[in-house]
């Protein structure tokens, strides 16, 4: 082991961990510690690490020989089962962090602080324990529970037995340490890590994300969590995250409330956002109007082909949703004038940038009809090897486009995203 006995947790977030031969195990995500009646002082037992398929298992510190120089060396031995933890354990970066504490020093009055890390020591050869809290004094003009920018106030370094509060739920508990450690996660591994932290904590987790951030993870959680985590919101707030969200998953969420809530959580956004929902709300779930999205690429056939490239490159459009570009008439919002047909992101890159996307139009795929099945369009999916197609009313007027993994999302079962975890650790 390393002569070094005292770690600090935060410190360890995203380390990689290998084994004696050099081989990368995994990445460290957090670190569990015990906490008992019979013990001044709690425990840390151990590493969860994410290893390959995202799993995160369990890593006892018994087999940890060196925790230094940007790294973790393990003896190799590493039970692959998914970490599942305990009633007796707690996770310092997802629960521990940002928690307020009372610290009572030697002569001193206690005082309110923020739990900012935890230094964990070796007081055995086999054996190691949390004995220092770094905390921060509260700032008076630090006013918000969520996210800022720069931390204010006075620091210290106080033994783990002067400070109270590590065990119980604060209610005012911040997550902004959380997030500085796991915010640049892709949205679908966030969402993974955030449905394994305790109820409390996911929704403290959860509003302090950012609104685009926020709701890119509601569209990867199932549904119950979606309802849960909106629940929390502020009714402001709520509908900030639903605009943010794509128009066909916002409907979805909506979809598992009441009437009233649908209407209440509608009003307090904006009315061009809200429309787009009203009309896929009145879709049946089973067709291709319930199932589109309102947002596909939309140009005119005037516009040029490197405009057309232009648009595809936004960071926040889907794979699926910019591999085509839908060609209407004006308006060019949903519902739109004249459908004239479909551009390929293969074909524009082919031709010549100052080209019109009028002269390339592919107008051989038929559009779907709101109340196609289905089954219809995965037919027309596989027939065309196509990873979107557009949705048409009777007059012709382009009303949406169904990709490729919202049929998938359908398809599989209702709990696919809970059961994701268990079928990688199982296989």
């Amino acid at each position: 082991m390393s002569q070094s006995t005292r770690v600090f947790v935060a410190r360890l977030a995203g380390l990689a961990v290998f084994d004696p031969l050099g081989d990368q195990v995994g990445v460290v995500r957090d670190v569990v510690v015990t906490f008992s009646s019979t013990r001044r002082k709690p425990l840390a037992v151990g590493l969860v690490v994410e290893v390959a398929g995202r799993r995160r298992v369990f890593v006892p510190l018994t087999r940890v020989t060196s925790m230094e120089a940007g790294q973790v060396i393990t003896t190799g031995l590493v039970n692959m089962r998914r970490f599942e933890q305990r009633p007796t354990e707690v996770r310092v970066i997802a629960e521990l962090l940002d928690r307020t504490v009372t610290v009572r020093e030697i002569d001193e009055e206690p005082y309110e602080a923020t739990v900012e890390d935890v230094a964990i020591e070796r007081v055995r050869a086999r054996e190691w324990s949390v004995e220092k809290i770094f905390v921060r004094k509260p700032d008076p003009r630090e006013k918000s529970l969520f996210r800022i920018t720069r931390r204010r106030g006075e620091t210290a370094l106080v033994d783990v037995d002067r400070v109270s509060g590590l065990r119980e739920h604060e209610a005012d508990q911040r997550a902004d340490l959380w997030l500085d450690n796991f915010d640049d996660l892709k949205a679908a591994d966030l969402a993974e890590m955030i449905r394994d932290l305790p109820p409390a904590r996911r929704l403290q987790v959860a509003g302090g994300l950012r609104d685009e951030k926020l709701a890119d993870v509601l569209e990867e959680l199932p549904e119950d969590d979606q309802v849960q985590i909106l629940a929390a919101l502020e009714g402001e707030r709520a509908a900030d995250v639903l605009e943010e969200m794509q128009p066909d998953d916002a409907a979805d969420l909506l979809s598992e409330l009441t009437p009233e809530a649908q209407e209440r959580y509608l009003r307090l956004m904006e009315p061009e956002e809200a429309e787009d929902i009203r009309r896929l709300l009145t879709y049946d779930e089973d067709t291709a109007g319930g199932l589109m999205t309102t947002e596909p690429v939309i140009l005119p056939p005037e516009a040029t082909i490197a405009e057309a490239l232009a648009t595809v490159r936004r960071s926040e459009l889907s794979p699926a949703l910019a591999a085509m570009v839908y060609v209407c008439r004006a308006p060019t919002e949903t519902p739109t004038g004249k459908f004239l047909g479909i551009v390929h992101i293969q074909r524009l890159l082919r031709e010549p940038p100052h080209e019109s996307i009028g002269s390339v139009i592919d107008k051989d795929v038929e559009p779907l009809a709101p109340d196609d099945s289905v089954a219809a369009i995965t037919r027309e999916l596989a027939t065309y090897n196509l990873v979107s197609l557009p949705v048409a009313d009777e007059d012709g007027h382009l009303v949406g486009a169904v990709t490729v993994d919202d049929v998938l999302d359908h398809l599989l079962p209702e709990d696919w995203r809970e059961d994701r975890l268990d079928e990688v650790t199982d296989g």
